[in-house]
């Protein structure tokens, strides 16, 4: 059935294709509403984006087309994972009864672990939460898992069976088979046995408790070597069962929920995102141990954002909806915290919301910014969803308020829809290289990146005269082809730079405007101006400049490393015998980088490079230990540095290396060429 044919199918359907196709490429819940703004649908998807775009991807059955001609708008919440939007499903289907969803109201749950409020505790699954201070973890899909845990957990930690503890003069059965260490007839102690406890929870929470490595992954490993020797000595069926232990602890271990916890109180968890006078606030409320939802609210204001809560706050929460004994607040970002006068500011705002609330319901919420890494994971999550909708706002929106706004401003003579920005990026006068960015309707327009290769000022500093050459070779190209000039030409820097491009442009015949923006304080400066022009922090059209200077400081600066990088291995080069300054730089040119040339063959380097093999191997040798020295220099450098951000940048920087090498490979004429791919 072809869904784009159906007879009354909805006059919105343009728009829920648009919503589902701008949906987050993220794990989550989405919700299906009617014309009367009712929940008829919830669904999970590992990729929001994914799932509702497939819903509009053709020849759908009966069930979607009729979903798709009831419904009239879709909302996505993100959560951290497929597994806890498989929960948050589950709560939202139980707590809505959508008509167009499995019926849940039989009170079936998802099983749980049990921890006893004991001085023995047990250990055992149930799918019944009893608040007398037992702990719980949970919920879990994975039923099977849950049983495979639950057997390792009892080889592993042979905790108590029996439900009701008596004392006894002979252990049962269990104590003879090594499955429990029979409390029964103090055979353990109070303290040993709560010592094993804390084993299975530190398990069953994924975490030590000691900053070191988790417990989980510390049994994985242990778990993993008893496989393969099991494997090796041809027990199979011993490593199978290994094998899914291993895979019930991945599986369970570490799984603390941030949609269900089992905690009675009542908390709101309230995070904003704010871009220019746009904010939008983000509402997941916790009761009964549940998320009961989300809710997004769109305001625009001036004020900061300690004044920006306390006005929501003082909306959001009345006699039909009270707070709750618990409101976690996200920090403010660090343009609210500038100076201590703000912060104090901001503290007097908190303090008289809570006298708000104890003179409107009698009480005082706790508010704060959690430290506990449960409600900050939640935090993070209304964070997260509060940006996609902010991202939502302004793409609706689009950047033309903040050109129009460039317009009065600057005194512009057009709308600058089209956008160049120029940097140059040098090293005491090595390698000066200019980078082009070009911006249409405020959003990059990469395949218009360009990269220039400086002549004019290699081996002198003369930022004007890089800038000069930059902006004639980019322009009298364009003009002798016939292509589309710029509205406005932004220049990182002051009125130097800015009086250079203009001179220029005014050779070349252009009507172009032209600016710059001087990073020390924000300051845009137009031609010959005596005075800069200021805008205020908040202002949008300056957040567009920004982005646009930003962004030409970053590619120029990404080509000038990576060209100078060879530099730095020259003397390294040179100290292999037989190789002299001419025959370094012959090889850094053919081979560009150290990691090339260590990662080559001995025969690859001696018939490009026109050297023996002998030569060959030692370049390369000595290329190696340059980069194993230069590796153990960065940890010592930077003990502290986390090895996930390192491999991370390295990632950016190889990126970036190898968007700068297609640029060259793809120049037309000397110094010009464009980025294939964009960044």
């Amino acid at each position: 059935m072809n869904i784009n044919n159906i007879e009354g199918f909805p006059d919105n359907f343009t728009k829920l294709k648009a919503t589902a196709h701008d949906a987050p490429q993220k794990p989550g819940v989405y919700i299906w509403r009617d014309d009367e703004n009712r929940i008829i649908y919830v669904g999970k998807a590992r990729v929001l984006r994914n799932r509702l775009s497939s819903y509009f991807s053709g020849a759908k059955d009966v069930k979607t087309s009729t979903l798709i001609r009831h419904g009239r708008s879709i909302e996505t919440i993100i959560v951290a994972s497929e597994y806890e939007a498989l929960l948050l499903e589950n709560t939202l289907i139980k707590q809505h009864s959508p008509k167009y969803n499995i019926n849940l109201k039989d009170g079936k749950t998802y099983p749980v672990i049990r921890i006893t409020a004991e001085e023995f505790p047990r250990i055992f699954k149930t799918r019944h939460i009893i608040e007398d201070k037992s702990r719980y973890f949970g919920p879990f899909p994975n039923v099977q898992a849950v049983d495979t845990m639950l057997e390792l957990i009892e080889k592993l930690f042979p905790l108590r069976k029996c439900r009701i503890l008596k004392k006894r003069e002979n252990p049962c059965m269990y104590y003879h088979i090594g499955r429990c260490m029979a409390p029964c007839c103090a055979k353990i102690s109070v303290e040993e046995y709560a010592g094993h406890v804390r084993r299975v929870e530190q398990l069953l929470a994924g975490s030590s408790g000691d900053g070191a490595a988790g417990a989980a992954e510390s049994l994985i490993l242990d778990l993993t070597e008893q496989m393969h020797k099991a494997a090796k000595e041809l027990q199979f069926e011993r490593a199978a069962q290994l094998r899914n232990a291993i895979r019930a602890i991945e599986d369970l271990a570490g799984g603390d929920s941030s949609v269900v916890d089992f905690d009675p109180e009542g908390r709101d968890y309230i995070a904003w995102a704010t871009e220019g006078v746009f904010t939008t606030f983000t509402v997941f409320s916790m009761r009964g141990g549940k998320m009961t939802g989300r809710e997004l609210f769109r305001t625009r204001s001036a004020a900061d954002e300690y004044e920006s809560l306390e006005t929501f706050a003082a909306s959001y929460y009345n006699p039909s909806r009270p707070p709750p004994t618990f409101i976690f607040i996200t920090q403010p970002q660090k343009e609210s915290v500038m100076n201590n006068e703000v912060i104090e500011e901001g503290q007097n705002d908190i303090r008289s919301l809570s006298q708000w609330f104890k003179e409107q319901f009698g009480f005082e919420p706790e508010i704060s910014v959690p430290a506990e890494r449960h409600h900050t994971a939640v935090l993070a999550m209304a964070r997260q969803n509060a940006l996609e909708d902010l991202r939502k706002r302004i793409k609706e929106r689009g950047a033309g308020p903040a050109l129009d706004e460039l317009v009065q401003a600057l005194s512009l003579s057009r709308r600058p829809e089209r956008i160049e920005g120029f940097d140059i990026a040098q090293l005491d006068g090595k390698h000066p290289v200019a980078s082009l960015i070009s911006f249409k309707n405020g959003v990059p327009d990469r395949k218009n990146y360009r990269y220039f290769k400086l002549r004019t000022v290699v081996g002198i500093v003369d930022d004007f005269a890089a800038m000069r050459e930059a902006v004639h070779r980019r322009y009298s190209r364009l003009i002798r082809e016939g292509k589309e000039l710029p509205d406005l030409v932004l220049i990182d820097g002051g009125i130097g730079q800015v009086n250079a491009a203009k001179g220029v442009m005014d050779e070349l015949g252009m009507d172009s405007d032209v600016a710059g923006l001087a990073k020390r304080d924000e300051e845009l400066w137009l031609p010959h101006a005596k005075d800069p022009v200021r805008l205020s922090k908040r202002s949008e059209g300056l957040k567009v400049l920004q982005f646009v200077r930003d962004e030409t400081h970053r590619f120029a600066t990404g080509l000038n490393q990576r060209l100078r990088s060879g530099d730095l291995f020259f003397p390294i080069l040179e100290s292999v015998e037989g190789i002299g300054p001419k025959r370094a730089a012959a090889i850094m040119k053919v081979y560009e980088n150290i990691n090339n040339i260590a990662a080559a063959s001995p025969e690859e380097l001696a018939e490009k490079c026109r050297i023996s093999e002998g030569a060959a191997r030692a370049v390369r040798a000595a290329a190696k230990l340059a980069l194993e020295d230069q590796a153990e220099a960065k940890k010592r450098l930077n003990p502290a540095a986390g090895t996930a951000r390192r491999s991370g940048d390295s990632r950016r920087a190889s990126k970036t290396e190898s968007l700068a090498e297609e640029a060259f490979a793809a120049e037309d004429t000397p110094g010009y060429g464009e980025e294939k791919g964009g960044m």
